[in-house]
């Protein structure tokens, strides 16, 4: 297939998946009930939302520079400037198309700081493992903070409806518990059965690649020069993220009571949706609106704050990536001119 129509194929069904879950989510409400999300954007404090986006810009430059501590493990010793321009380039990229960004950022470091394309990519899954660990932290450990309210949630959005739904009587608690066991054991009993197909499956040994990849990653980072300060730098970065969506909180009356273990769920889950969907969007803005549930904000009022969270974040790096396209010729080309001028 040619490689322009498949990516246009790829763009086209990640849009029509986010516009889905968008037409999902509203396609519950009332008119009244869409006007009031329409009301909750419009009469926002936006001064809070202008307050999130630097610290926005602020995460993606400490992440430009522990990146940079990974290219220098190299001897490398790429500036400043341009790892962020590539790092910001990078999740514009990403907008579209996934893993276009990792691509773009290491093309970049190639043409201005003449960085090999395959050690800087592999800087990049070395990132990405990194991060991924510090996500499955923070992932669990708000399950644990969450676990009462994630009970009451389930019990209240997936058991009841369908006791109420197929007229049963009975605790179905109890009944998906044995459902997930008997799950376990029918799955290692195919596996078992079916070991070796199962092993020599592509998707097996897709994910078997991805997981070296971690593992490898994450033995690259004793390389690095001073692990203190990048842990430091993921310490700061993980912390702008929560406070950049917490901020927005403020924005609206009905979350502007909540505390940082609301941040926090926000965070994680929000998270899972960039995942699932290619920048999240249509479902970022629903599961914000289903997290935030568990803390007494009415559905429409929480979709409201998803997609003030979500289009801040989202026009930063739109607004900050085009910036960043058009100054990182312009200012390389006056570095290339300054170097010549002092020989």
């Amino acid at each position: 297939m040619n490689p322009k129509l498949k990516n246009a194929i790829r763009f086209t069904l990640f849009l029509g998946i986010g516009i889905f879950f968008i037409w999902i989510f509203l396609h519950k409400l009332t008119p009244d009930q869409k006007q009031e999300i329409l009301n909750s954007m419009r009469n926002a404090n936006y001064w809070w939302i202008a307050l999130a986006i630097p610290l926005g810009i602020l995460s993606h430059y400490v992440r430009a520079l522990r990146w940079k501590m990974l290219i220098e493990t190299m001897d490398y010793k790429p500036r400043n400037i341009n790892m962020f321009f590539a790092m910001i380039i990078g999740y514009f990229a990403n907008l579209a198309l996934p893993r276009l960004g990792e691509v773009t950022r290491c093309t970049i470091l190639t043409k201005y700081e003449n960085v090999p394309f395959n050690k800087s990519f592999g800087t990049v899954i070395t990132e990405r493992a990194f991060d991924l660990l510090i996500f499955l932290i923070l992932f669990f450990l708000n399950l644990a903070l969450q676990a009462e309210r994630l009970k009451g949630y389930i019990d209240e959005r997936i058991y009841k409806p369908l006791q109420a739904k197929f007229n049963l009587h009975y605790d179905l608690s109890g009944a998906f518990s044995i459902i997930a066991i008997s799950f376990i054991v029918v799955f290692g009993f195919i596996y078992l059965v079916f070991r070796k197909r199962i092993l020599a499956s592509k998707i097996y040994l897709k994910v078997k690649e991805i997981v070296r990849g971690f593992v490898e990653g994450m033995k690259s980072l004793v390389k690095v020069r001073n692990l203190w300060l990048f842990g430091f730098y993921t310490l700061s970065i993980w912390t702008l993220y929560l406070l950049m969506a917490y901020i927005v909180f403020f924005s609206i009356p009905e979350s502007s009571r909540l505390g940082l273990d609301a941040g926090l769920a926000v965070l994680v889950f929000g998270s899972v949706g960039m995942m699932v969907v290619q920048g999240g969007i249509g479902i970022y803005p629903a599961i914000i609106a289903e997290t935030l549930v568990l803390y007494g904000v009415a559905s429409v009022k929480g979709y409201a704050l998803g997609w003030l969270i979500w289009t801040s974040q989202n026009l930063t790096i739109i607004v900050v990536g085009i910036i960043s396209l058009l100054l990182l010729p312009v200012l390389n080309n006056r570095k290339n001119v300054e170097a010549g001028n002092n020989p």
